[in-house]
């Protein structure tokens, strides 16, 4: 029974750091337009598609900006009716990017971006403190890229991927009255990206853009167990701190986006995307740990879980209303679906099918803007039936986002 729940207690943890949740929060006008990618008025694009740098009007462009993310998450036990509710820090990503075209028909950039990660943070003595009391979960992109002119109206570009991720998370393990924390934040990973960008019509943008999957290799992860009594270090083979180490490969998914803006007007255009994720890789996640033996294999230090993720798909449509040339008002909704049943509901990174609302304002003043845009999150709830983890509820969410985007195009 010891060994059962202190290896739920840590793939419990790893889990939530597997499969995070793609954050949809990388450029501050393409937020306010339901965070629609084909947008190739500034280096933001370059997250979205390398490709559409080569139709940047500008020879050099530097972006940046970051957003506030609020949410909340409540979970009711039906037979109790006792409530919890998360107290979760604002999450605060941001992101980066400068091009730069040395050649007409040739453009080079790099993106800064944070597109995976959450933090979540229950209370200590919670229903389900054995599976998650805090998560903390962030992920680093670095991208050089470049892009070639094929014809006036069509560009290719690609970019390499570098990663860097973080896990720290708190757990109760009651079965011995103590607590464990995993912990990684040197896990890294590579991955690319390519797309195409098309403007057959000066009216008509269309971005097709695919990023692979990043496989996140944790090679010196440490579990520190904390115990009234040391004498469970000894049974568990854990050192004199009551930490053991193990290493795991923590895959972040695949995403195939195509998107398109078309100028309806010369003042009023409208954008919608179409996102496929590959969150199916979560087939089976495997643990490997140097010493201690709470494995479900002929080797007792390897931890073998089955997942049921499925591939998701996203639905965009936005629109932008220029009132002059220096005053611009956006909106935007989608709908994102979860990667998991109900069946499959884990309160590390809770999910949810949701429909989100955006809008914003943009300034143009010559070479200089300012995108200020926000996002208001209406999720599903979900009626928790996961017999693996015993969890079984009601849980409903709320969230709400905001940014601040700069971009200069000098020349």
């Amino acid at each position: 029974m010891k060994k059962i729940l202190v290896s739920t207690a840590l793939l419990a943890g790893v889990l939530s750091y597997a499969g995070g949740f793609r954050v949809s929060l990388q450029g501050v006008k393409q937020l306010a337009m339901a965070h629609t990618s084909a947008h190739a008025e500034d280096a933001s694009v370059t997250f979205f598609n390398p490709a559409g740098m080569s139709f940047i009007p500008s020879k050099l462009s530097i972006v940046a900006g970051g957003f506030g993310a609020s949410n909340k998450v409540t979970f009711q036990n039906l037979n109790t009716l006792q409530s919890t509710e998360t107290d979760n820090p604002l999450g605060t990503p941001i992101y980066a990017a400068i091009t730069y075209k040395p050649l007409e028909n040739l453009s080079v950039g790099f993106s800064f971006s944070t597109p995976f990660g959450s933090t979540i943070q229950w209370p200590e003595n919670w229903e389900g403190k054995e599976m998650v009391q805090k998560m903390e979960l962030k992920s680093y992109y670095f991208q050089p890229m470049v892009s070639v002119k094929l014809a006036p109206w069509l560009s290719f570009g690609a970019s390499y991927i570098y990663a860097r991720g973080k896990v720290d998370w708190d757990k109760a393990v009651t079965q011995f009255d103590g607590q464990v924390n995993i912990n990684d934040e040197k896990a890294t990973g590579h991955g690319y990206g390519f797309g195409f960008y098309f403007r057959p019509d000066p009216k008509l943008d269309v971005s097709v853009a695919y990023r692979s999957p990043v496989d996140m290799k944790a090679k010196n992860g440490t579990a520190t167990f904390k115990f009234p009594s040391q004498s469970v270090y000894s049974q568990l083979k854990l050192n004199a701190a009551g930490q053991d180490a193990f290493s795991a490969t923590l895959p972040l998914v695949e995403e195939y986006t195509i998107g398109l803006t078309y100028k309806v007007t010369p003042k009023w255009q409208v954008s919608a995307d179409f996102n496929y994720h590959g969150w199916e890789r979560y087939s089976r996640l495997t643990l490997d740990f140097a010493n201690a033996p709470i494995g479900n294999q002929a080797d007792p230090t390897i931890l073998v879980s089955p997942k049921n993720f499925k591939n998701t798909k996203t639905f965009r449509l936005g629109t932008q209303y220029a009132f002059s040339n220096i005053i611009y008002g956006r909106l935007g909704a989608y709908y994102d679906e979860s990667p998991y049943t109900n069946e499959n509901f884990i309160p590390e990174t809770p999910s949810f099918d949701t429909y989100v609302i955006t809008g914003g304002v943009g300034f143009k003043l010559k070479q200089f803007g300012i995108d200020i845009a926000g996002g208001y999150a209406m999720p599903q709830y979900r009626n928790v039936n996961n017999a693996n983890l015993g969890f079984y509820g009601q849980a409903k969410a709320r969230a709400f986002y905001f940014g601040l985007g700069l971009s200069y195009n000098p020349f």
